[in-house]
């Protein structure tokens, strides 16, 4: 379309055009149809060199942390035959803002980058992309915009903190007890059941005297050490919380416990407000669902507790929510046989009357305020409550 120099190129031509016909002079016409035909050559231009570009876009990372820094580089190819000039490009990550980029000429065949970085912050799922390229002709009378090249996403979890230590999680045999998990990623000591061989199956594990009578390989799935398992649930009851810090902080300890406990090899399990808890040893998909996850005022947190116990379970029950009340204490007393085993982590700027009634079941409390670290005060509980063990 025209820029406001094209357009006042068009309104002289008219106005030219206008003073031929009152006073007869040729020259004014001519001089008209040099403006006209210059500004219809120019809209032409840009139209035609706008659909030779390419853009590609390349993300330094596609998931970061809250507060962290990634680059975008931006590859911008003119594949045509002709060179294109006054370029300018925009590249919008959706709500974190907008880089803008001029090239002056990109010669036939040539290509050139352009990077830029980005503070991702605060969580959630970012849009980047597509990228808004204007092509203008050399005298800056038309212009040509619109979107080329694909849209990316980057994934911004939540703010992580690094810790140390473990609940002791009693196994099924009461003379059982752990300080440091099996590593779920091996399996078990237990023999569990047969199945078939699968591409990229440890072949240490083929069990060859039912492979030689099924004539097939045949693998032996051993059972997860039950002492090994945790369930991390995100309490998302907006009545839970006294601020949006507070549950911003709330979020960023259900992300540090996943981490924490999945990189130690616990078999963990997820719930932040979905139907059913989540593998999170599919660390993405549960991340992204921390990225994802807001506060609701419908949750019944007490249904949620009777459909995990129905699917049974075991091991340690990391409860992370603000003021913690009665019903989360009936959650936890609901699930106490199959996750004897509890820790609740809480933020809040004041203390809570029902922490009594959790310290009367002996679960374990891990209280900070919403400005404060969740890392010192969980060193300090595991190391007051059980022993501290470290993997290594």
């Amino acid at each position: 379309m025209p820029t406001l120099r094209g357009w006042a190129f068009s309104g002289a031509g008219l106005a030219l055009i206008v003073l031929w016909y009152a006073l007869g002079d040729v020259e004014l016409l001519l001089v008209a149809l040099f403006l006209l035909m210059a500004q219809v050559f120019a809209l032409a231009l840009v139209r035609a060199r706008r659909s030779q570009l390419e853009v590609n876009r390349r993300l330094g990372s596609a998931t970061v942390h809250d507060g962290d820094t990634t680059s975008v580089t931006l590859l911008i190819e003119n594949p045509s035959k002709r060179a294109i000039g006054s370029i300018s490009i925009e590249d919008d990550v959706n709500q974190l803002g907008v880089a803008s980029f001029e090239v002056a000429r990109l010669r036939k065949g040539e290509s050139t980058t352009a990077t830029y970085r980005v503070t991702c912050r605060p969580r959630g799922v970012y849009r980047v992309g597509p990228t808004m390229v204007s092509i203008s002709d050399p005298l800056g009378l038309a212009e040509t915009r619109g979107p080329i090249g694909p849209v990316d996403r980057i994934v911004v979890y939540p703010a992580l903190e690094e810790l140390s230590g473990f609940p002791i999680v009693r196994g099924q045999d009461p003379a059982m007890q752990a300080s440091r998990p099996e590593h779920s990623r091996r399996g078990g000591e237990d023999f569990y059941t047969l199945r078939e061989y699968q591409r990229g199956d440890d072949l240490r594990r083929v069990h060859w005297p039912s492979s030689a009578k099924t004539d097939e390989l045949m693998i032996r799935q051993l059972e997860t050490p039950w002492q090994s398992r945790a369930l991390v649930l995100l309490d998302v009851r907006d009545g839970s919380y006294e601020s949006r810090d507070a549950f911003e902080k709330a979020v960023s300890g259900a992300a540090t416990i996943v981490t924490h406990l999945v990189g130690s090899g616990f078999d963990a399990d997820l719930w932040a407000g979905d139907a059913d808890p989540i593998d999170a040893s599919r660390y993405g998909s549960a991340m992204e669902r921390l990225a994802l996850v807001q506060a609701d005022s419908a949750i019944d947190i007490q249904a949620v507790a009777t459909r995990i116990r129905q699917k049974g379970g075991g091991g340690a029950l990391v409860i992370i929510t603000g003021v913690a009340d009665r019903s989360l204490l009936s959650v936890q007393r609901l699930l106490a046989r199959d996750y004897p085993t509890t820790v609740l982590m809480t933020v809040s700027s004041s203390t809570s009357q029902t922490l009594v009634g959790f310290h009367r079941f002996g679960v374990a409390t891990v209280s900070i305020e919403p400005d404060q670290l969740w890392a010192p005060a969980w060193i300090t509980t595991m190391r007051t409550a059980w022993t501290t063990a470290s993997v290594g």
